[in-house]
């Protein structure tokens, strides 16, 4: 059984530092991209960051860019999301994936098969 489990979120100020983990479990994801993305209330889920599967490509949202960083580690089957300068804007449930986007579409969410439960990340003002 495929199984994602986040970690790493939690309140901070505006303009701190968070790091999210997503271990993935029940299969090698050595050769799968993954992905985080972000739903806030009464908002719909919305792509923050993808990394293929050697790590050499990085895809990012507009509003994350310069901010974020996607990074992965293949031995441990876990990706990683270092979000630095944080904002309230930034405030919701953080969501990894794995998926295969063979057109290209690090940023679509049908390309990503397997969904994590999420991680609060809340930043005050």
């Amino acid at each position: 059984q495929v199984q994602l489990v986040e970690s790493g979120g939690g309140l901070v100020q505006s303009g701190a530092s968070l790091r999210l983990s997503c271990a993935a479990s029940g299969r090698p994801f050595s050769t799968y991209a993954m992905g985080w993305f972000r739903q806030a209330p009464g908002k719909e889920r919305e792509f923050v960051a993808a990394i293929n599967w050697s790590g050499t490509n990085r895809y990012y949202a507009d509003s994350v860019k310069g901010r974020f960083t996607i990074s992965r580690d293949n031995a441990k089957n876990t990706v990683y999301l270092q979000m630095n300068s944080l904002k309230p804007e930034d405030t919701a449930v953080y969501y990894c994936a794995v998926g295969d986007p063979a057109s290209g579409s690090y940023s679509a969410k049908y390309e990503y098969h397997y969904w994590g439960q999420g991680t609060q990340v809340t930043v005050s003002s």
